[in-house]
This record gives structure tokens, sequence and C-alpha cells, in this order.
């Protein structure tokens, strides 16, 4: 058993934005340790979304990640010989994880050229409350909504 928790090693902010919650997104779209080609991918992404809209894309982004970002899950529980879905709270960390994760899977799951095209797609979906990502968020917040009467098995 540890004695303690595993350290959170701080992130580099962006050079861009200079934001770290970018480089949390990057490291996400990145794949086989190429980080270079996934901040190469946001970027083109971010510079679409505002090529799309007419807005500042970063703005867009953040926009997008906060309509994608849920409050509640269901977790699921054994008491007594049958599983539960208990609706829990969200922790902080959690809620920014799974905007993160949602948008970049479904970005991948949409048709279109590249990745870069596909995660402008979503992002622009996302920030008008439409796509793929914002569906998982809907649907999450249902579930909870409907296994409510089981929250008092809550720990």
């Amino acid at each position: 058993m540890r004695k303690q928790a595993a350290k959170k090693l701080p992130l580099a902010p962006d050079p861009r934005f200079n934001d770290k919650l970018v480089t949390r997104f990057v490291n996400n779209v990145m794949e086989q340790g190429k980080k270079s080609i996934a901040y190469r991918i946001f970027y083109d992404a971010i510079d679409r979304v505002s090529q799309i809209t007419g807005e500042n894309g970063y703005e867009v982004w953040k926009k997008a990640l906060n309509n994608v970002t849920p409050a509640v899950e269901v977790r699921s529980r054994r008491i007594g010989g049958a599983t539960f879905q208990i609706p829990s709270e969200v922790r902080a960390d959690r809620k920014v994880s799974l905007s993160i994760k949602w948008l970049v899977r479904y970005a991948g799951e949409r048709n279109g050229k590249s990745m870069a095209e596909k995660l402008a797609n979503e992002i622009v979906a996302a920030s008008k409350g439409e796509g793929a990502a914002f569906k998982k968020k809907e649907d999450t917040h249902r579930m909870a909504e409907a296994n409510k009467a089981f929250s008092h098995f809550r720990v």
C-alpha cells in the first residue's frame, strides 16, 4: 500500500495562450508522445473556430469546455447483492478531465479530413450546446436524475 498519494506534476503553460488548461487539453489530444503535432492540431482547430464563428477561438473553446463539464455522475455500488447506480457530485479536477476527454473523443469520432477540422467542428457545436460531447453531458445528468432515489446510499 502507498503511504502517500502520488504528487501531481506541475504543468507548463502553453506557448501561445500561456494557459495550463490548454496544455492539459493538448496532452489528451496527443498520441504516441507527439506533443508538437498535438499542439499544431489544437492551434489549427482554434484558428478554424475563429474563422467559422468570427469570434475569438480561444474564448469559444473555453465556452465549449464549460458547456461540456458535468456537475453530477452516477457511480456503481454493490449493496445487498444488487448493483445500484448512485448519483454523486463530480470533483472539480475530474469535471475538467471528463469534459476534455469527451471533447477529444467525440471530435475523433466525427466525419472530416483532419483531426484539427473535426476538433474545430466539435468545439463550435459544444459552444452552441450541440454535438456529441454536450449530449454525453446531458445523458450523464439525465442518468443521475433518474437514479436520484438511490442517493441515500451515497458514501
